[in-house]
């Protein structure tokens, strides 16, 4: 009869967890700096992509007196205007990587039901985070032909590079993390910090919340944009509560 042992796993120290945790900060840095050299080299083709919104609306409607183009008023907008758009989209490009690091870092802490999680976890907050971005761009013309009407007639829209550029990258990153909500709100369902029958009867302090905090962060303070955002986000509350209580009576039965 052969007598089966199972091996006791070794508790990291403090310094192993900080060398851990430097080798998973110094991967994910090399993903964004390995993203931000590929869309260097595609800068023109991403450039173009983020003006589209602005000259597609300056050629619908030439009442607005501007023909899509981009002013440099210094010697570094240029400059500065690219590192940007290049660095904020290797961040973006390198999320998987981000949350796979991320992950490979809390999961020695986690259960064995716990970890069953990740994988939907992280696809989930990636789906979310692109379907706020795409929504912020898809958004952005008629929020930038909000503003322009309401500056007045007779008044030249002449837009500086860096700060249009500052407005659109905003307005994607506002919306994507602002899509990650449904995600924490299920994993707080999960670990009973809070419990689907509490979020129901708060629903109408959350809808309000969600409201106030989407004109809050939404960059441009236009109202089509904020609907925009507070519309879906709504929504997903209600589903990241259904999701919550689905899987939270699971666990009960």
């Amino acid at each position: 009869m052969s007598e089966i042992s199972a091996e006791p796993v070794e508790a990291m120290s403090m310094m192993d967890h900080l060398r851990e945790l430097r080798m998973r900060l110094v991967r994910s840095t090399l993903a964004i700096g390995v993203s931000t050299l590929v869309l260097l080299a595609f800068y023109d083709q991403l450039k173009n992509l983020l003006t589209r919104p602005y000259t597609n609306l300056c050629s619908r409607r030439p009442d607005f007196e501007c023909d899509g183009s981009l002013f440099s008023l210094g010697p570094l907008d240029g400059f500065s205007a690219r590192m940007r758009v290049c660095l904020y989209g290797g961040l973006v490009l390198a999320l998987p990587v981000i949350l796979w690091q991320i992950w490979r870092f809390i999961v020695p802490a986690l259960s064995k039901r716990e970890k069953n999680y990740a994988v939907p976890f992280i696809a989930s907050s990636i789906v979310l985070f692109s379907v706020g971005c795409y929504l912020a761009y898809w958004t952005l013309d008629k929020a930038l032909e909000f503003l322009i009407s309401w500056s007045g007639s007779d008044v030249t829209q002449a837009y500086q590079v860096t700060k249009y550029i500052n407005l659109v990258v905003m307005m994607m990153l506002a919306f994507g993390v602002a899509f990650l909500s449904p995600v924490l709100l299920v994993f707080l369902q999960l670990v009973s910090v809070v419990t689907p029958k509490t979020l129901i009867k708060q629903w109408r302090y959350a809808v309000m919340g969600v409201f106030v905090a989407s004109a809050v962060i939404t960059p441009s303070g236009d109202p089509i944009s904020m609907l925009a955002l507070a519309i879906p986000l709504t929504i997903l509350y209600l589903i990241a509560v259904l999701i919550g209580w689905l899987l939270t009576r699971r666990r009960t039965a």
